[in-house]
């Protein structure tokens, strides 16, 4: 019977990634006196140097190798500089050795490492191409605060509701920032690889997923910036919309059936109005001359992400308030005030109370309806004040005529 000794496994896997990422230097390596000084047999001994170095001394013999290898390294690069500046072979070289050293005691890891450091050399004139000749100044830099934004703000503030009424939780606005500035991301890049006529529509309708209310407003701020881009930018605020709703059926499905069941035709009615209002813009779109490609630019407003934030935080704050003051008067009331700030929270109450049998099916369809209405309201003031009046005038209506095919769903189910 064939015994597995996992030594050898592991001796196997360094080897493997020796080979793996020197063959991609040795088609790179050239010909000739000036030829790159490692290849696929140097970095298959490097990689089996690590393993074995960590096999005989653990990890500070492994680091002693490294030393070496480094040196040598060091030696090749200062030898080819004039032919070569860079150094992409020498570092990859004691990469190598470390991943060898890796494979003994993580050779699972160590080759899924192996397969990136191989698809960084692989990809070097893609990359270099992409940075120099795609993206611009504007792009790289909003990258670099979408990643502070992400990676050193939000996980330094507090997840806990604070400010008057305990209305505030600064850790869930800045995630609606965040989210804000991804949304435009979409959108920037949808426009960059489909026009404006084509990527704007596209990435409403996949941002609505996320937050439709956000949505309008990144819909409107990026209207601002240039008018042509008006009718394209409504139908992504309006098809924001279909998103939302279906979101919405989803999350109803998973609750309670029957109140789905009741918000059925109110919500078909209402996503159908916004599928229909969108596509007129669409149409309208495609006949303008906006759907060549852009050129760059920014990648989204931190400043218009801001005062969205803003906005939501003020509308939290007066709802919060108000219930304080006056108390929840009843469910509608208590879904109106939640409303304001996201129609899914709302639902999500409400078709827990139909199924604690506190209300009937039927019941929890007009404060559901009262809380998609309550957003839509939201959804125009931030249109208004993120954008402009005239992205605003082709908007609201169709945020309007998608309430209204909503009610019209529910008269029509009483």
């Amino acid at each position: 019977m064939f015994v597995h000794d996992p030594l050898v496994l592991s001796f196997a896997v360094a080897l493997g990634i020796g080979l793996f990422i020197g063959t991609e230097r040795e088609r790179r390596k050239g010909e000739g006196p000036e030829r790159a000084p490692a290849g696929l047999r140097t970095f298959a001994l490097t990689s089996l140097a690590g393993a074995l170095s960590f096999i005989s001394g653990g990890v500070p013999l492994l680091a002693v190798a490294t030393g070496g290898i480094f040196v040598l390294a060091a030696l090749a690069y200062w030898r080819g500089e004039a032919s070569d500046p860079g150094l992409t072979t020498e570092i990859a070289l004691v990469s190598t050795v470390l991943l060898g050293g890796l494979a003994i005691t993580q050779p699972g890891l160590a080759a899924g490492i192996a397969v990136v450091v191989a698809s960084l050399l692989n990809a070097r004139s893609v990359l270099h191409s992409f940075v120099r000749r795609v993206l611009s100044e504007e792009e790289i830099r909003d990258a670099l605060v979408f990643g502070a934004a992400t990676l050193i703000v939000l996980p330094l503030l507090p997840n806990e509701q604070l400010g008057p009424y305990a209305a505030l939780n600064p850790h869930a606005i800045w995630i609606i920032v965040i989210l804000i500035m991804a949304i435009g991301a979409l959108g920037h890049v949808a426009v960059r690889l489909a026009g404006s006529r084509y990527g704007l529509p596209v990435a409403g309708l996949a941002s609505g997923f996320i937050s439709g209310t956000a949505t309008v407003a990144t819909m409107g701020a990026r209207a601002a910036q240039a008018r042509e881009l008006f009718w394209p930018a409504s139908a992504g605020a309006v098809l924001s919309n279909v998103g939302t709703i279906v979101q919405l059926a989803v999350l109803l499905a998973a609750i309670n059936l029957e109140v789905l069941a009741a918000t059925a035709a109110p919500l078909a009615l209402a996503c159908g109005a916004a599928i229909a209002y969108g596509l007129v813009f669409s149409v309208v779109a495609l006949g303008k001359s906006s759907g060549t490609a852009d050129e760059g630019g920014q990648a989204f407003s931190l400043w218009a992400a801001l005062a969205f934030a803003a906005m939501l935080s003020a509308i939290l704050l007066a709802s919060q308030a108000m219930n304080a003051w006056f108390g929840a008067k009843g469910v509608v009331a208590t879904a109106a005030i939640a409303g304001l700030a996201s129609v899914d929270p709302a639902a999500i109450s409400v078709a827990t109370l139909a199924s604690a049998g506190k209300l009937t099916p039927a019941e929890a369809a007009v404060p559901i309806l009262v809380a998609l209405s309550a957003n839509t309201i939201t959804k125009a003031v931030l249109c208004l004040s993120a954008g402009s009046r005239g992205i605003a005038l082709r908007v609201i209506p169709g945020l309007v005529f998608v309430v209204l095919a909503a009610w019209a769903g529910w008269w029509w189910m009483a």
